[in-house]
């Protein structure tokens, strides 16, 4: 059956009230129940069954069927009339242009014909629509024997330049997908695989040649493809000054408002980058501006978009000393009803860590007490790296409230599914930390002792302050605490800030 659910969860509250607004247009009787049947859909409270008990007052399942597939056809219909709408009205300009000019070449009017094309290329090239400028130089070059002023040496070098920027565009789409295939394979499915030889294989494979003329999705899909790097690395210093010129020159790209999207999905990822790089007051800059963006079109993109804005500013408010700003905002959030799982995982997770961090065991408690799926589902909608997360935080939490018997099985459930893993990825340190969180839990008397804090020393291979992962330090400082018997959130907080003293 179609999922209705799933489209309906895609609408902002002022698109439901346009689409009612638009079936009541519509309808030509005044017992049609698609009207009813979206409003409770929007609830998002009650079954299938149950719906459609309500609408039908019993149980009418082929009725209902036909009804829920009218509405979706509806909704499509709906959907396309709307982005026809909003639709950039150049490409329909431009089209109009080629159309009128092909007439008049029909007709032996070569002057005329030329004179709208010229306006056709130069709206184009500004748009950098190169299928449609590939259009434009074919028609140039067809009627190019009626007017006698033409170099058609000329207007083949143009076709030919033009045919080398949309076929970088198409081959940086193809790298962009393989790159996200490879990405969903190590994330979601756990493999091991090489990804910065990877990219760099496949960047070569493709010819990729970095120019200024990429359109916007183009550069949109370099940033990605750029960040992916960085996610899996943990290296965001070096994308940092990339992703911030380049974003410069999406800004003012003349189809910035047309593709709106992959503008706040930008800004998105650089406020992410300046957050793993512990540069909170830029984060937060390029958040207001995310939100900015999310308010255009009628507010099309804020309900898409909302969770991974609530929960990046939050975390910024986190490791800025505001914490109640940033538990207030996740509690607020952390019951919206979204088809973005993930995001939802992250935002409670976020706020298990939060509450670990303010020792407020019995509340991080509670929020785990709803993380009652197995590991490989968690894995399906959020990833391994996520479930190592969690696994590590149930860990500190049940050694904070005592359990003995629970922190015993989960450490020997950790070692059982995840060391392997973490040593083919080369994550020795994750190792490392829960061998020392073993030897704490069961020596807890040593934890202060200057044998303890020379093995800590001796254990890891210490990196560089500003380029130290966020969330790793955030581990460590748990087990720092601990040493030095201070609050967490405290120490926390000093080893971030020494980080952004030595940034």
């Amino acid at each position: 059956m179609t999922d209705l659910n799933a489209i309906v969860s895609t609408f902002s509250s002022e698109d439901e009230q346009r689409f009612i607004n638009y079936l009541e247009k519509k309808n030509k009787r005044n017992d049609t129940k698609n009207i009813a049947l979206f409003k409770l859909l929007a609830q998002n409270e009650l079954t299938s069954k149950e719906i459609c008990v309500s609408i039908y007052k019993s149980y009418r399942k082929d009725a209902y069927h036909a009804l829920r597939k009218r509405l979706y056809q509806s909704l499509i219909d709906f959907i396309a009339n709307t982005n026809l709408e909003e639709e950039n009205s150049v490409d329909m300009q431009i089209i109009k242009y080629i159309l009128a000019s092909r007439t008049f070449l029909i007709h032996k009017k070569p002057k005329i014909g030329y004179h709208i094309l010229d306006k056709a290329e130069t709206l184009a090239k500004e748009h950098h629509l190169f299928p449609i400028l590939n259009e434009i130089y074919h028609t140039k070059i067809q009627y190019a024997y009626l007017n006698p002023s033409i170099d058609i040496n000329d207007l083949i070098i143009k076709f030919r330049y033009n045919q080398k920027q949309h076929f970088i565009e198409e081959e940086l789409n193809l790298v962009y997908a393989k790159i996200r295939q490879t990405l969903s394979d190590m994330t979601y499915k756990g493999k091991v695989l090489d990804f910065e030889t990877i990219l760099k294989n496949t960047l070569e494979e493709h010819n990729i040649d970095v120019s200024e003329s990429l359109s916007f999705k183009s550069l949109y899909q370099l940033i990605t493809i750029v960040s992916l790097s960085a996610f899996v690395t943990n290296d965001y210093l070096k994308i940092e000054s990339f992703l911030v010129d380049t974003y410069q020159s999406i800004k003012d790209h003349k189809t910035k408002d047309k593709q709106l999207v992959y503008h706040i999905q930008v800004v998105y990822m650089i406020a992410n980058t300046l957050f793993r790089n512990k540069k909170f007051d830029h984060s937060l800059n390029y958040l207001n501006e995310m939100q900015l963006l999310m308010t255009q079109q009628r507010r099309k993109y804020y309900a898409t978009f909302k969770l991974k804005h609530s929960l990046l500013t939050a975390l910024n408010y986190n490791y800025s000393n505001k914490q109640e700003d940033a538990v207030k905002l996740l509690e607020s959030v952390k019951q919206t009803k979204h088809t973005d799982i993930e995001s939802l995982l992250d935002i409670h997770l976020g706020l298990v860590m939060f509450y670990i961090q303010k020792s407020d065991f019995k509340n991080a408690k509670t929020i785990f007490s709803k993380f009652y799926h197995t590991d490989k589902y968690y894995i399906e909608k959020a990833g391994k790296e996520w479930v190592i997360k969690k696994n590590l935080a149930e860990i500190i939490l049940f050694i904070e409230l005592g359990e003995i018997d629970l922190v015993e099985s989960r450490l020997l459930s950790f070692k059982r599914s995840y060391f392997d893993y973490l040593q083919q990825i080369n994550q020795e340190r994750a190792i490392i930390f829960i061998n020392l969180v073993t030897f704490y839990f069961k020596n807890p008397e040593t934890i202060r002792s200057k044998d303890f804090k020379n093995k800590v020393e001796n254990a890891f291979i210490w990196i560089d302050e500003k380029q130290e992962d966020i969330f790793v330090m955030s581990f460590y400082a748990w087990l720092k605490s601990k040493m030095e018997s201070k609050p967490l959130y405290e120490t926390t907080l000093e080893l971030v800030k020494k980080a952004q003293i030595v940034n």
